[in-house]
């Protein structure tokens, strides 16, 4: 059947309005929400997190301030600079060092964000060159460092890799690695989109794990469940450096209260919460698996097993509009939307989807979740 993208819309608008309608589901994201929730929220609770009688922010200043200094002292680092994006911010802070090594190669995973969903920014807008580490879905190597065969300025590294399944490394192959970089002569930037939730599986705090770094983004949208926004943390003169790029690339926006004080909240509710949400992912993996293959379905696959962060990959044996459109039927159903966001293709008749667990996930047993997956699994094969 021709899958077209109106057909893609419509049913990415019934999934939305059957989360409006509070099925049981593993999360529900706050861009979700309607514009009155998002700002109901902010309204009720901003107050906890910031005096909100002092004067809003200009260009900066105020409560944008305060979360630049609290970040910076999460991860550990000098300073930390407040961006729109962390596509701007990591752009600026690797254009920044290209001017210090005086060496504009940048050595990366080829699934790492800025290859994968920034439409060749490096190269196209800061004038930077990509040399790609290994193409296995994992952290790269010291030997495929030195492998390379000619200097990189800086090394940067995504910590989870997302594309890959949400992976890390081991503490041990982290340290490795920057060690690596570091006897090339390479600065070492995180790529900390996801940073928050990857201490459990590195068994290390957040300022250990950005201290192996030059520099290291955070987002606030991503795992905070804030409105937008990022932060670049690092040495004090380069963070200074930053805010003048940041200006020239059109970042410096005149007033950023509303993202800084969700970015405030989120460090205060969810931050505090991930540790709790990446052990219940594993619960939840778990069950997903034998789930569906007792429902019919031995060729399922959860990746990566167990997984490393509150995130991973489902993958299955079927086109993305087939399995959206038995989540959105047992969702009707039964009022459980096992699966929130698109299935995507990967290949022939295969598809996967990032599963997310958070507060509303750990409501699950893995029971319930077991018995909704078969459930899901049945529902496929009686389809034909």
């Amino acid at each position: 059947m021709n899958d077209s993208a109106n057909d893609q819309a419509a049913r990415r608008a019934r999934r939305l309005e059957l989360l409006r309608e509070s099925v049981r589901t593993l999360t529900r994201p706050g861009f979700r929400s309607t514009l009155r929730e998002r700002l109901d929220d902010l309204v009720q609770h901003a107050g906890s997190v910031h005096d909100l009688d002092e004067p809003s922010d200009i260009y900066g200043g105020g409560v944008v301030e305060a979360l630049e200094r609290r970040v910076a002292g999460l991860l550990g680092m000098e300073a930390a600079a407040f961006f729109p994006s962390g596509t701007m911010a990591q752009q600026v802070a690797l254009r920044c060092w290209a001017g210090r090594t005086g060496n504009r190669a940048v050595a990366l995973h080829p699934l790492a964000h800025p290859e994968m969903h920034e439409r060749n920014a490096f190269a196209e807008v800061s004038g930077l060159r990509t040399l790609r580490l290994t193409e296995e879905p994992r952290l790269p190597t010291p030997q495929e460092l030195q492998d390379l065969g000619e200097p990189f300025g800086a090394l940067m590294v995504e910590l989870p890799l997302r594309d890959a399944g949400f992976v890390l490394p081991t503490w041990e192959e982290l340290t490795a690695t920057v060690e690596a970089a570091r006897e090339l002569d390479a600065v070492v930037h995180f790529d900390g989109a996801r940073l928050w939730e990857s201490t459990v599986h590195l068994g290390r705090p957040l300022d250990e794990i950005a201290g192996l770094a030059d520099s290291v983004y955070v987002s606030f949208y991503k795992s905070l469940d804030g409105f937008s926004g990022a932060v670049l943390a690092g040495p004090a003169s380069l963070v200074e450096e930053a805010r003048v790029w940041r200006h020239r690339y059109g970042g410096q926006v005149f007033q950023q209260f509303p993202a800084a004080l969700s970015a405030l909240l989120g460090l205060e509710r969810e931050l505090p919460r991930l540790p709790e949400y990446v052990a219940h992912a594993k619960v939840v993996a778990a069950a997903l698996a034998e789930g569906l293959a007792a429902g019919g379905l031995p060729w399922a696959r959860v990746h990566p097993e167990p997984p490393h962060t509150h995130q991973f990959q489902v993958w299955l044996p079927y086109a993305p509009e087939v399995l959206e459109r038995t989540a959105i039927r047992q969702a009707e159903e039964t009022g459980r939307l096992l699966f929130v966001a698109d299935w995507h293709a990967r290949g022939p008749g295969i598809s996967y989807h990032e599963t997310t667990v958070t507060s509303p996930g750990t409501e699950w047993t893995g029971e319930e979740v077991r018995e909704a997956a078969r459930d899901f699994a049945e529902r496929l094969i009686a389809r034909g």
